[in-house]
């Protein structure tokens, strides 16, 4: 698994189909997942897939959403970290590996993050043999800093909450000066867009194939739909765009700071999706629509999910399946909410029928947020069945048609124009870069660049 002191794992196509990888090496990543879970072999495990080989996968019950459409959910609570994040981060840290940029032992890598990628940044760093430091704001939950902790790595906290990414840049920038910091930032590196376009497109495209077969939906995806955040998942519509043409990408922003809805400003704690600008690996020219949701309807929501007096209400005045109420406990956070009260405005917006299927992502799961619970109990008191059944009608059935903006072609060089400020005037992309990525060849450079990093992955470890 090492040579020369350096540590590899899977190439994008064995993260897609993990049944590729060498029985061996699968069978010690499969047993390293049970009992080790810090050990170097769990990068293996970095995989839409369970050990059977079924990707994880739920239908929402319609009795939960009252759409026609079928909302489909993508979930990886038993990624190495709980999240499918550190599969952007093992792709940014291999590619900068594989190409000389980084060496155990001499580099320290410096992951800019507002919660799951930092703690993907601080799983797979130290599993690489990298020295790792995450800058995290300092309002974060504090269970992101006891992860980051307990896998290895060291953090520093930078100013504000979620949408305080600049003050992330502005420290990243300073670390950039010593010669022995590689910043590893998810809103730039190519490797994030590559392994969602690559790993979850795909993934998604095999779902809706097997759904086909189940007889739900028609086998083809009406639109994909992902808070941007580092703008990493939401490359997978652009595979899926490339399946099925007549498909929507959908992106999701708060409420409190809608960036590209409205060149917002503010503060919001839908903890892991960004905003106050627009991320460069983030091709906004395939964006159909922007929907924006409130973060404290994203909070309330989940606890809706996640807490007893939930489960009664669901189960018994709105008749949930009790199966159902127990993967969405198992499965939702804040952000997974967030994305499944913008994929039912999706399906209101468009009209959507039963035969058609919305995807979208579960991020993370509920062990990230027991202290953000507490601070909503604080806050608004305890929810009782009554609160519970008042936050099911006006929070899932209630989901309003506003806060939408379409994608037309002046809208999207709006969108396209915001890139301008960040990253040529504060970050030092050049002017001729940014007017490149207004062309699709740019964008299809990049995602075939994956068949070319694989290539460069099985010469180095030779098998």
């Amino acid at each position: 698994m090492s040579g020369k002191q350096l540590i590899y794992g899977p190439t994008f196509e064995e993260m897609l189909h993990p049944d590729r990888v060498d029985p061996e090496i699968r069978a010690k990543a499969l047993k390293a997942a049970k009992d080790d879970p810090l050990s170097p072999w769990n990068l293996y495990n970095i995989t839409w897939r369970n050990p059977e080989g079924r990707i994880y996968y739920v239908v929402l019950p319609k009795e939960l959403t009252q759409v026609d459409a079928n909302i489909v959910v993508l979930y990886r609570k038993d990624f190495p970290t709980r999240s499918h994040k550190v599969g952007a981060t093992y792709s940014v840290c291999l590619e900068h590996q594989l190409t000389g940029d980084i060496t155990p032992g001499e580099h320290t890598l410096v992951w800019p993050s507002t919660g799951n990628y930092g703690i993907g940044g601080a799983y797979v760093g130290p599993r690489m043999g990298f020295d790792s430091l995450v800058l995290l704001p300092e309002l974060m939950s504090k269970e992101r800093f006891e992860q980051i902790e307990w896998f290895g790595a060291r953090y520093e906290k930078t100013p504000g909450c979620e949408s305080n990414v600049k003050e992330i840049y502005d420290r990243a920038n300073e670390l950039r000066k010593d010669p022995k910091n590689r910043i590893m930032n998810q809103f730039e590196e190519f490797g994030n867009y590559r392994f969602h376009y690559h790993c979850t497109g795909n993934s998604c495209i095999e779902v809706a194939e097997e759904l086909n077969s189940k007889n739900v939906g028609n086998g083809r995806i009406a639109a994909f739909v992902s808070a941007m955040g580092s703008a990493g998942t939401i490359a997978a519509a652009e595979r899926i765009k490339h399946e099925y043409d007549e498909s929507r990408t959908v992106g999701v922003e708060p409420i409190q700071c809608p960036t590209m809805y409205w060149n917002g400003y503010g503060g919001h704690d839908i903890q892991g999706i960004g905003d106050k600008h627009v991320t460069w690996i983030h091709n906004v020219f395939n964006m159909d629509a922007i929907m924006c949701i409130d973060d404290i309807e994203s909070k309330k929501g989940l606890q809706l999910l996640t807490e007893e007096p939930g489960w009664e209400v669901l189960a018994n005045r709105y008749n949930v399946p009790e199966e159902s109420i127990r993967e969405l406990n198992e499965i939702m956070g804040i952000s997974g909410v967030c994305n499944v009260l913008a994929a039912i405005k999706t399906a209101k917006f468009y009209g959507l029928r039963d035969h058609e299927s919305i995807f979208t992502i579960a991020t993370d799961t509920m062990d990230r947020y027991h202290s953000v619970m507490k601070q909503l109990d604080d806050t608004y008191g305890a929810m009782d069945e009554m609160e519970a059944a008042v936050r099911m009608g006006s929070i899932f059935h209630g989901a309003k048609l506003d806060w939408i903006s379409e994608g037309t072609q002046h809208v999207k060089q709006n969108w396209f124009n915001l890139k301008y400020y960040t990253w040529v005037e504060q970050q030092g992309k050049s002017i001729e870069e940014l007017d490149a990525q207004r062309a699709p060849e740019y964008w299809i450079a990049q995602q075939e660049r994956a068949h070319e990093i694989d290539a460069m992955l099985r010469e180095a470890r030779g098998f």
